[in-house]
């Protein structure tokens, strides 16, 4: 179902710096998040600069993989799922409600999997951009410290009349944010094509309007929305480093703390649409590929 036998597994396991056993356990399971989650980026760039984000196998691992460019969660899931397919995990896809401290229902948008590994049922969220550097378990009120970063997982109601999955996050009060709710029906490819046509072309989603990218680090998270250049610790209880940059900039603060080379080409789209402020305007995609590499 999710092309596991197209995937290149050495290609994909060499770009996380994975070297480990290849068997289905807990512990195979952990290794391969975390090392995706810090590894492979979340970015918009196609969505902004292109207007086209394909989840064709071929063109994500192209992408993700050869050419080490971010992606956004559902790039990421359909790599991520190819990759858990391959080596034999019993998974399912899902698709949750981001929120980030929303009380209204949001459309269901953000891709991740449930795994089920030696009896137990288990959350990965390789996504979500801040995503958590470990799997959760499916266990309600289950609130993990992962590396300084405090989760809390609860089984709710998530629509009115539906039960699910809320997770929280703690926030720089040290109070508690949901980050995203999701229930446990199954999601196909071609649901995710779905979610994705819509974040990659309505004039509602924020993602085709200015770029957006994020690092995660075991000791900080480095984001970028808009011109708007963020540092928070692990934590997220120290204080945030914040810096407005100039569209000009972008290239080089992809290149720099993101680890991302662009193409001159895609550098030259960013930085105009930047400065023409323009929402929703796009390019072309060029033909063939060599559209940026990786540090």
């Amino acid at each position: 179902m999710w092309h596991g036998d197209q995937l290149d597994l050495d290609a994909y396991l060499a770009r996380l710096g994975y070297a480990g056993r290849r068997t289905p356990t807990l512990g195979t399971l952990r290794a391969l998040h975390r090392a995706h989650v810090l590894t492979v980026r979340w970015g918009n760039l196609d969505c902004l600069l292109h207007g086209d984000v394909p989840l064709d196998l071929g063109t994500v691992q192209d992408k993700l993989v050869r050419r080490g460019q971010g992606g956004y969660c559902f790039e990421h899931t359909v790599l991520y799922a190819a990759a858990l397919e391959r080596l034999g995990f019993t998974f399912t896809a899902v698709s949750g409600r981001p929120r980030m401290g929303a009380d209204r229902i949001r459309p269901a948008t953000h891709a991740m999997v449930l795994v089920t590994v030696e009896g137990r049922r288990w959350l990965s969220d390789i996504g979500f951009g801040t995503s958590p550097l470990d799997v959760i378990e499916l266990v309600d009120g289950n609130e993990p410290a992962i590396e300084g970063r405090r989760f809390w997982l609860r089984h709710t109601e998530v629509t009115p009349g539906a039960e699910g999955w809320m997770l929280h996050q703690q926030d720089a009060d040290g109070g508690w944010m949901a980050r995203h709710t999701f229930t446990e029906n199954p999601q196909y490819p071609a649901d995710f094509a779905l979610g994705n046509h819509f974040i990659a072309t309505s004039s509602h989603s924020p993602f085709n309007r200015r770029p957006f990218l994020q690092r995660v680090r075991p000791d900080r998270t480095d984001q970028l929305d808009g011109l708007t250049w963020t540092t928070t610790a692990a934590t997220g209880l120290a204080p945030e480093e914040e810096r407005t940059v100039e569209p000009s900039e972008l290239p080089e603060l992809f290149a720099g703390p993101f680890g991302i080379d662009l193409s001159e080409e895609d550098a030259r789209l960013l930085v105009d649409h930047v400065e023409r402020g323009t929402h929703g305007a796009h390019g072309r995609r060029p033909a063939g590929p060599g559209r940026g590499r990786v540090r």
